[in-house]
Formats: structure tokens, C-alpha cells, sequence
């Protein structure tokens, strides 16, 4: 498979398969990132095709630095804020389909979702990077424009109100 420059190259040259190389490519990190903001798979799907269609429309003024997939997010997560910003009423939460068939297993990701959803929005947004999308502290820090050192900050702190709050759903 081609690194994403060429990809990149090859779209601005007018190569649609390389496009769709692209999307396939990132299509489901991006969406798993926006179904974690929205837990509604509709939504998610909407705000994932609309990351896509953003990218495609600015590659002209891309600069590929080998950063696509943080480029990726950075559109996903403006996209997600001016969508809440449009959304004032509740969303009806819709969980993914968990693969595993333990019922144990489902309750507790269940319990991590919802105590994930409690957090602040600054440690909401770094724990979703970091423990959902398993992206590295410097590549939250390049995305979110922060230090590492805020990054390792909100990790620990997320952590931390985490298991406090899944200690108390456990007793």
C-alpha cells in the first residue's frame, strides 16, 4: 500500500481510487472517534463522511507532513464541537455492538463509556484520544496544540476520576 503523500498526491493529481484508499484507510478510527463523542451511529456515520468530505475538499491547501490521520482528527473534532453547538437537546444513547459475547465483559466497557461521558471536556477529549484511539501523548499534544506534559496531566487525572468512579458503580 502506497504511505499517504503519494495517496495524497495522487488525489490532488484526480486519482479516485487513491481517495477511496485514503478513507478506507482511516474511515473507521475517525468514525470510532465520533461515535465516542455521540453515541448514536447515525450521527457518527453523518459526522465521519463529513470529516472526509472537509479533508478532501482542503487537500488542495494541505501540506502533508506525515501527520493525516492527526489532520483527520483535528477536522473530525471541529466538526463534532460545531455539531453540539447546533444540538442543544439530549442525544438518546446507542452503545457499539460489543464483540464479546460475556455479558461481564459488555457491563463493564458499558461502565467506562458512561463514567468516560462524566469527565470534564478537556480530560473527555485526551482520554478518547488516548485510551479509545490509542494515539501517543505527543500525537494528542500536536492535535490538541498542548504540552506533553498536559497530556501526561490529563491521562493521570482522567485515570484517576475514572476509578473512582467505576470503584463506586462496583460496590
Amino acid at each position: 500500500m502506497y504511505s499517504d503523500f503519494l495517496l495524497i498526491q495522487k488525489v490532488k493529481n484526480g486519482n479516485e481510487e487513491a481517495g477511496e484508499w485514503l478513507v478506507k484507510k482511516y474511515y473507521a478510527s475517525i468514525y470510532q472517534y465520533c461515535f465516542l463523542h455521540v453515541r448514536n451511529r447515525d450521527y457518527a456515520e453523518d459526522l465521519t463522511q463529513d470529516t472526509f468530505v472537509r479533508f478532501f475538499e482542503a487537500l488542495g491547501q494541505y501540506k502533508n507532513y506525515g501527520k493525516t490521520k492527526s489532520y483527520l482528527y483535528c477536522i473530525a473534532g471541529n466538526i463534532i464541537k460545531n455539531y453540539y453547538k447546533k444540538k442543544k437537546e439530549l442525544l438518546i444513547e446507542e452503545f457499539p455492538e460489543i464483540p464479546e459475547n460475556n455479558v461481564h465483559d459488555m457491563e463493564t466497557r458499558l461502565d467506562i463509556e458512561q463514567a468516560v461521558d462524566h469527565l470534564p471536556e478537556e480530560l473527555k477529549e485526551t482520554a478518547i484520544l488516548f485510551f479509545f484511539q490509542e494515539l501517543k501523548q505527543r500525537e494528542i499534544a500536536d492535535l490538541l496544540n498542548i504540552n506533553v506534559s498536559l497530556v501526561k496531566y490529563r491521562i493521570s487525572r482522567a485515570k484517576k476520576i475514572l476509578s473512582e468512579c467505576l470503584e463506586v458503580k462496583s460496590k
